[in-house]
């Protein structure tokens, strides 16, 4: 299956902990580069988010984003009362003592080790559903590239079928090019009124003839155009691929165009390199 890179997905999963929100998106890139953003409390899922994407994308620059709308990691409850009250009344006999002394502010008691509840027995329960909703928002994203890849698809075998029309009606027209060439070549030989050898000014018509054939250009046209709709058909991550195979279509119609002097085949050549320029654009979005 041919997909794109470029998608997005949203999904929500609503917990006792409060609701989250999972956001997916990704664009074009000539690598997979993802962008993982995640509350503090639940930065243990990072290398698990990293590690399904991976194992499900090719390429594009993805972001992953959590959204944590109930905050449970900022509860009134989330430290140790006990600990805490130790910790003022120790201040206050400390104030008695040293009665200029500065005041000790309720964040330098948060900042006291072990003051601070450790949520990760809550975190891991958050976990195993936080990860099954990130796979139905991976899938929605899957889901989305795959459609835009088909219409991406469809697009480029029509342009293929242009592409191949417009080599045939080329390879029409190279016989009688050559010949019209020919003709002409010696006309102008016989204008100029030169004593030559026959048969060494067949074999001088015949290389020059040679060296302006555009026989093998069209070949290798064909070749490609049967690749790229064999990589289509097959599916999956070919957008390197079909990259090398543009550049290829392109160095081909630059030839046929250096090659000849038809005004046919000039225009159809041009033709050519539109079609190829719009599968090219095309490719850019492909995995």
């Amino acid at each position: 299956m041919i997909a794109s890179m470029t998608g997005f997905s949203r999904h929500a999963v609503t917990l006792d902990a409060g609701v989250f929100d999972w956001e997916l998106k990704s664009v074009n890139h000539r690598y997979l580069e993802l962008r993982i953003h995640l509350p503090d409390h639940l930065r243990s899922l990072e290398a698990e988010v990293r590690n399904r994407l991976k194992g499900r994308l090719a390429r594009g620059k993805v972001d992953a984003v959590l959204r944590d709308r109930g905050q449970a990691d900022s509860t009134p409850n989330a430290f140790d009362h006990d600990r805490v009250q130790a910790l003022v009344d120790a201040c206050t006999a400390i104030e008695r003592m040293m009665p200029r002394a500065a005041p000790v502010s309720p964040l330098d008691l948060l900042r006291w080790p072990g003051v601070l509840q450790d949520c990760s027995a809550a975190d891991d329960q958050l976990s195993e559903p936080l990860l099954a909703g990130f796979d139905q928002a991976l899938g929605a994203l899957e889901a989305m590239r795959a459609a835009e890849g088909r219409s991406l698809a469809d697009g480029m075998r029509a342009r293929l079928d242009a592409l191949a029309d417009h080599a045939r009606s080329i390879a029409a027209r190279r016989q009688p090019m050559l010949d019209e060439q020919r003709s002409r070549l010696l006309a102008r030989i016989g204008e100029l009124d030169l004593n030559l050898d026959p048969k060494r000014l067949e074999q001088e018509v015949a290389l020059l003839a040679q060296r302006m054939d555009i026989a093998e250009e069209l070949d290798r046209i064909d070749g490609h155009v049967a690749a790229v709709r064999e990589i289509l058909d097959q599916g999956g991550p070919s957008g390197r691929r079909l990259d090398f195979l543009m550049q290829e279509f392109n160095r081909e119609a630059n030839t046929i165009s250096s090659k000849s002097h038809d005004l046919e085949v000039t225009r159809a050549t041009v033709e050519m390199k539109v079609l190829i320029e719009q599968l090219r654009e095309q490719v850019q979005n492909l995995e």
